[in-house]
């Protein structure tokens, strides 16, 4: 999977990182390399599944399925 980020000098030094197809998927690092280090973490908590929490929202008549990427 490729994902693109964009990176912003911040105004207090460093680098602010954000993914504009995660809403919400932020992060920051010193340097363009630790903000992209950092944002490569975000992306994985981001996209990992949480289990449950879904469970509870499900109706009895929907599906469950699994889709790998």
């Amino acid at each position: 999977m490729r994902l693109k980020v964009v990176l912003e000098p911040s105004d207090e030094g460093g680098y602010t990182v954000y993914v504009p197809s995660l809403p919400g998927c932020i992060s920051e690092g010193d340097t363009i390399e630790e903000a992209l280090r950092n944002i490569r973490e975000a992306i994985e908590l981001y996209l990992e599944p949480v289990e449950d929490e879904l469970v509870p929202l499900l109706s009895e008549a929907a599906l469950l399925e699994e889709i790998d990427l």
